[in-house]
């Protein structure tokens, strides 16, 4: 990595703070239903599709959005998303009905997916492969405290106005998009556009498959452990909600020596070691009896997400193919498409059988995800 000056560290820095903003702005919404229900007059169940309208076109754009960002070059690409961003969260502050408000993020959503992809394939461009692992780790660390510390910022915002939230998420935006992203050490080589089939490669496709088994069988379960919670445990809301935060704590403080262990060890050893060790913590989970084995298991089972989390990304974007930043946004796309299959899929299970219900994505992360997982991802230099 080239030696960049106080402009370059800050460009770098921002590539991390984008993967905090973008959780964050999806998740900040989860503690504030009741208050944005009766702010816009709907209920608190109408008021909850706002999380629905964010990440429906978040996960459909990213099918695309990786090939077309690069396409028409990563840094205006970013730029002009950021500020898509920042413009949907001040429609959201000024919002005076609810569809309005509904508008806005889906804007959020949409300008979202062409960051992520984006700021992941800067961020390879800028770091030697031998610590691409550990960088990796560490932006995996800023999404899981994203996703982890929304509920908790919304929450505080909406005790004096719900809308305080949306104008920070505008101002961090809008300076994130001036700050740009770092130069890569190397020119891009001239030649034809990106193409999405040169993303939607085989060996993209098996290791996004892992990432839709993996993530629908992990972080896809909160709704499921909530379930067990109450009805097994006998834990009221409060006791629910710091139950599902040690998923995302553990995961956040386990992502940086993850990648540190995917440098040293290779990207298919860490998905495999992530999906079997997270089908026994899944598995405990669901069958242990006391709250605090299951806090224990479903900790753990947040260091395994980060396995294959981190785990996929570094297998692709460790490859050889022409469109790394169209590959990278296939398999967070279809990482997303597993987490919001998890609920659809396993809700009814649960009703007929709560053990099956948790058995199912035991299976599924033991047996499917290390079969898929292509033998030629990355592996350690000698």
């Amino acid at each position: 990595m080239s030696s960049y000056g106080t402009r370059g560290r800050l460009q770098r820095g921002a590539l991390y703070a984008g993967g905090f903003l973008g959780p964050f702005g999806g998740g900040v919404v989860a503690s504030m239903f009741p208050e944005l229900g009766a702010s816009l007059g709907v209920s608190t169940s109408q008021a909850a599709s706002s999380l629905t309208a964010y990440l429906l076109p978040f996960a459909a754009l990213m099918l695309v959005s990786g090939t077309y960002g690069a396409r028409w070059g990563g840094l205006r690409t970013v730029r002009v998303a950021y500020g898509v961003y920042a413009a949907a969260a001040l429609l959201a502050v000024v919002a005076p009905t609810f569809a309005v408000f509904q508008a806005s993020r889906v804007l959020q959503g949409c300008a979202n997916s062409f960051t992520t992809p984006l700021l992941l394939a800067a961020l390879a461009a800028v770091t030697p492969q031998a610590r691409l692992g550990r960088a990796l780790g560490l932006f995996g660390a800023l999404q899981a405290a994203g996703q982890t510390t929304a509920p908790l910022v919304g929450g505080l915002a909406a005790e004096v106005n719900w809308r305080i939230a949306f104008a920070v998420i505008a101002v961090v935006a809008l300076g994130l998009g001036a700050i740009g992203l770092p130069p890569a050490d190397a020119p891009a080589t001239p030649g034809a556009p990106p193409r999405l089939r040169d993303a939607l490669q085989p060996t993209v496709l098996r290791v996004g498959l892992v990432a839709l088994l993996g993530w629908g069988a992990l972080g896809g379960l909160n709704f499921l452990v909530a379930f067990r919670a109450e009805d097994t445990l006998g834990l009221d809301s409060a006791h629910r909600g710091l139950l599902l935060t040690v998923f995302g704590l553990a995961g956040m403080l386990a992502a940086r020596p993850v990648g540190a262990a995917i440098d040293r060890f290779g990207a298919r050893a860490a998905v495999i070691t992530g999906a079997i060790g997270g089908a026994v913590m899944v598995a405990a989970t669901g069958l242990l009896g006391s709250v605090g084995a299951v806090a224990v298991s479903w900790a753990l089972a947040g260091v395994a997400g980060q396995f294959v989390l981190v785990g996929v990304n570094s297998a692709i974007l460790t490859s050889e193919g022409a469109n790394r930043g169209g590959a990278v946004s296939v398999v967070q796309a279809l990482r997303f498409t597993g987490s919001a299959l998890a609920p659809l899929a396993l809700t009814p299970l649960y009703a007929a059988s709560p053990v099956a219900a948790f058995v199912l994505p035991t299976a599924m992360l033991a047996i499917a995800a290390p079969l898929l997982m292509p033998r030629s991802a990355h592996r350690p230099a000698d």
